[in-house]
């Protein structure tokens, strides 16, 4: 049985806004959005790899808050978590240095505007309806993400 490999994705929030991060690789995934993170290196816990992921993909200083209950597949042997995360106090904004070519922080009317990658769809619902975000409604009921078809590719782990 080959070993599961976690990716850390982040919900990053400010105030009542959740920061959303578009692809610009691979083509596959290109121009669709996701929360922003990575892979876990060996030796690394979740929580250090996202500080690390957002760090080095936005340039900022952010903590790890609590995890977003659930794990979701991507393509084997990874699995996707996802963890509420704030900036540090004094940290800069975040940019797109790697991976993507546009941020936007979401307010809950917007949540559902961007075209998710399928794979982030779960994850998003469950950081929005979690402890300051409940004013975020869920999409639609059997909707993946801005029109997106439930057969669209695998999301492949990112490359960092």
């Amino acid at each position: 049985m080959t070993e599961r490999i976690v990716v850390v994705a982040a919900a990053l929030r400010d105030g009542d806004r959740l920061l959303a991060a578009r692809r610009s690789a691979p083509p596959e995934l290109a121009g669709r959005w996701e929360l922003p993170g990575g892979k876990v290196e060996p030796g690394e816990s979740p929580e250090q790899a996202l500080v690390r992921e957002l760090r080095e993909e936005l340039g900022v200083a952010a903590e790890a808050v609590e995890r977003v209950p659930g794990e979701w597949p991507l393509k084997p042997p990874y699995v996707l978590q996802a963890w509420r995360a704030r900036l540090l106090p004094g940290s800069p904004d975040p940019e797109a240095l790697q991976d993507h070519d546009e941020l936007r922080w979401l307010t809950p009317e917007q949540i559902w505007d961007v075209h998710w990658l399928d794979q982030d769809v779960p994850a998003v619902r469950e950081a929005a309806g979690g402890v300051g975000l409940s004013g975020y409604a869920a999409p639609p009921r059997g909707a993946t993400s801005h029109g997106a078809s439930a057969t669209a590719p695998q999301q492949s782990p990112p490359s960092s």
